[in-house]
Protein backbone atom coordinates (compact mmCIF):
# COMPACT_ATOMS: atom_id res chain seq x y z
CA UNK A 1 0.00 0.00 0.00
CA UNK A 2 1.50 3.22 -0.76
CA UNK A 3 1.43 6.69 1.47
CA UNK A 4 -1.17 7.69 -1.10
CA UNK A 5 -3.81 5.16 -0.51
CA UNK A 6 -3.00 5.65 3.64
CA UNK A 7 -3.51 8.81 3.12
CA UNK A 8 -6.79 8.95 1.12
CA UNK A 9 -7.89 6.22 3.66
CA UNK A 10 -6.75 8.75 6.64
CA UNK A 11 -9.29 11.57 4.66
CA UNK A 12 -12.05 8.79 4.63
CA UNK A 13 -11.76 8.31 8.40
CA UNK A 14 -11.73 11.90 8.90
CA UNK A 15 -14.74 12.42 7.20
CA UNK A 16 -16.29 9.86 9.19
CA UNK A 17 -15.12 12.05 12.87
CA UNK A 18 -16.62 14.98 11.30
CA UNK A 19 -19.60 15.06 13.69
CA UNK A 20 -17.51 13.01 16.77
CA UNK A 21 -13.86 13.91 16.66
CA UNK A 22 -13.92 12.28 20.14
CA UNK A 23 -14.64 9.10 18.88
CA UNK A 24 -11.34 8.32 16.95
CA UNK A 25 -9.75 5.69 18.83
CA UNK A 26 -12.84 3.43 18.69
CA UNK A 27 -13.31 4.33 14.98
CA UNK A 28 -9.68 3.26 14.36
CA UNK A 29 -9.40 0.18 16.35
CA UNK A 30 -12.87 -1.25 14.38
CA UNK A 31 -12.06 0.10 11.04
CA UNK A 32 -8.99 -1.87 10.63
CA UNK A 33 -10.48 -5.17 12.54
CA UNK A 34 -9.18 -7.48 9.39
CA UNK A 35 -12.27 -8.93 9.18
CA UNK A 36 -14.20 -5.61 8.74
CA UNK A 37 -11.35 -4.02 6.34
CA UNK A 38 -12.16 -7.19 4.20
CA UNK A 39 -15.88 -6.53 3.50
CA UNK A 40 -14.76 -2.53 3.05
CA UNK A 41 -12.58 -3.96 -0.14
CA UNK A 42 -15.72 -5.90 -1.31
CA UNK A 43 -17.15 -2.53 -1.72
CA UNK A 44 -14.25 -0.62 -2.85
CA UNK A 45 -11.12 -0.68 -4.50
CA UNK A 46 -9.50 1.21 -2.01
CA UNK A 47 -9.46 -0.89 0.58
CA UNK A 48 -8.67 -3.99 -1.09
CA UNK A 49 -5.00 -4.34 0.63
CA UNK A 50 -5.01 -4.34 4.41
CA UNK A 51 -2.40 -1.83 5.02
CA UNK A 52 1.25 -3.10 6.18
CA UNK A 53 2.52 -2.06 9.65
CA UNK A 54 4.25 1.16 8.25
CA UNK A 55 1.04 2.49 6.75
CA UNK A 56 -1.33 1.69 9.70
CA UNK A 57 1.16 3.41 11.57
CA UNK A 58 0.88 6.58 9.59
CA UNK A 59 -2.69 6.61 8.80
CA UNK A 60 -3.55 6.38 12.91
CA UNK A 61 -0.90 9.38 13.12
CA UNK A 62 -2.53 11.45 10.90
CA UNK A 63 -5.99 10.90 12.09
CA UNK A 64 -5.32 10.94 15.79
CA UNK A 65 -3.15 14.18 14.75
CA UNK A 66 -5.93 15.37 13.09
CA UNK A 67 -8.41 15.19 16.14
CA UNK A 68 -6.16 16.21 18.67
CA UNK A 69 -5.07 19.24 16.85
CA UNK A 70 -8.40 20.19 15.43
CA UNK A 71 -9.04 23.54 16.64
CA UNK A 72 -5.25 24.87 15.56
CA UNK A 73 -6.31 23.50 12.22
CA UNK A 74 -9.30 24.91 11.88
CA UNK A 75 -8.55 28.27 13.14
CA UNK A 76 -6.29 28.21 10.39
CA UNK A 77 -8.66 27.21 7.73
CA UNK A 78 -11.15 29.91 8.55
CA UNK A 79 -8.09 32.43 8.74
CA UNK A 80 -7.06 31.44 5.33
CA UNK A 81 -10.57 30.86 3.62
CA UNK A 82 -11.24 34.58 3.95
CA UNK A 83 -14.95 34.66 5.35
CA UNK A 84 -16.29 31.12 4.75
CA UNK A 85 -17.48 29.21 8.28
CA UNK A 86 -16.76 25.84 8.85
CA UNK A 87 -19.77 25.25 8.37
CA UNK A 88 -20.13 26.04 5.08
CA UNK A 89 -16.98 23.75 3.42
CA UNK A 90 -17.60 20.43 3.20
CA UNK A 91 -16.86 17.55 5.31
CA UNK A 92 -14.53 16.38 3.21
CA UNK A 93 -12.91 19.74 2.07
CA UNK A 94 -12.33 19.91 5.98
CA UNK A 95 -10.82 16.61 6.15
CA UNK A 96 -8.60 17.03 2.98
CA UNK A 97 -7.67 20.46 4.56
CA UNK A 98 -6.89 19.67 7.91
CA UNK A 99 -4.99 16.18 7.21
CA UNK A 100 -2.75 18.48 4.60
CA UNK A 101 -2.59 21.05 7.35
CA UNK A 102 -1.46 18.61 9.78
CA UNK A 103 1.24 16.88 7.79
CA UNK A 104 2.62 20.50 7.01
CA UNK A 105 2.89 21.54 10.50
CA UNK A 106 3.65 17.84 12.09
CA UNK A 107 5.08 15.96 10.25
CA UNK A 108 8.83 16.29 8.96
CA UNK A 109 9.46 13.26 7.10
CA UNK A 110 6.35 14.15 4.13
CA UNK A 111 7.91 17.42 2.30
CA UNK A 112 5.40 20.46 2.54
CA UNK A 113 4.48 20.30 -1.48
CA UNK A 114 4.20 16.82 -1.80
CA UNK A 115 1.00 16.72 1.70
CA UNK A 116 -0.36 19.92 -0.91
CA UNK A 117 -0.52 18.10 -4.04
CA UNK A 118 -1.81 15.25 -2.92
CA UNK A 119 -4.69 17.16 -1.26
CA UNK A 120 -5.04 18.62 -3.90
CA UNK A 121 -4.86 15.65 -6.51
CA UNK A 122 -7.17 13.39 -3.59
CA UNK A 123 -9.52 16.42 -3.42
CA UNK A 124 -10.25 16.20 -7.62
CA UNK A 125 -11.61 12.72 -6.71
CA UNK A 126 -14.43 13.93 -4.06
CA UNK A 127 -14.67 17.69 -4.88
CA UNK A 128 -15.86 19.96 -8.29
CA UNK A 129 -13.15 22.25 -9.50
CA UNK A 130 -14.35 25.15 -7.85
CA UNK A 131 -14.11 23.39 -4.28
CA UNK A 132 -10.55 21.97 -5.51
CA UNK A 133 -9.39 25.39 -6.58
CA UNK A 134 -10.61 27.07 -2.77
CA UNK A 135 -8.75 23.93 -1.32
CA UNK A 136 -5.55 24.70 -2.83
CA UNK A 137 -6.20 28.41 -2.62
CA UNK A 138 -6.61 27.89 1.23
CA UNK A 139 -2.96 26.01 1.48
CA UNK A 140 -1.05 28.18 -0.74
CA UNK A 141 -2.16 31.06 1.47
CA UNK A 142 -1.30 29.16 4.77
CA UNK A 143 2.17 28.56 3.37
CA UNK A 144 2.57 32.19 1.99
CA UNK A 145 1.58 33.80 5.83
CA UNK A 146 2.66 30.95 8.00
CA UNK A 147 5.73 29.97 6.35
CA UNK A 148 6.71 32.70 4.52
CA UNK A 149 7.25 30.73 1.44
CA UNK A 150 5.68 29.63 -2.18
CA UNK A 151 4.79 26.30 -2.89
CA UNK A 152 7.49 24.53 -4.93
CA UNK A 153 6.84 22.14 -7.30
CA UNK A 154 6.38 18.40 -6.44
CA UNK A 155 9.70 16.94 -7.65
CA UNK A 156 9.68 13.22 -8.90
CA UNK A 157 12.28 12.08 -6.34
CA UNK A 158 9.54 13.39 -3.81
CA UNK A 159 6.70 11.04 -5.20
CA UNK A 160 8.82 8.09 -5.56
CA UNK A 161 9.69 8.23 -2.03
CA UNK A 162 6.00 8.75 -1.04
CA UNK A 163 5.24 5.46 -2.59
CA UNK A 164 8.07 3.73 -0.67
CA UNK A 165 6.97 4.52 2.27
Amino acid sequence: MTRTVAREISVQIGYSLADKPEAAQEMLDSFFDKEYFATLGEENELFVEYPGKKQLQYIRKIVEGTVSHRDELDAYIEKYSKGWKLSRISKTALSLLRTALFEVIYLDDVPDSVAINEAVELSKGYEDIETVSFINGILGSFMRGERGAELQPVREADLSEESES
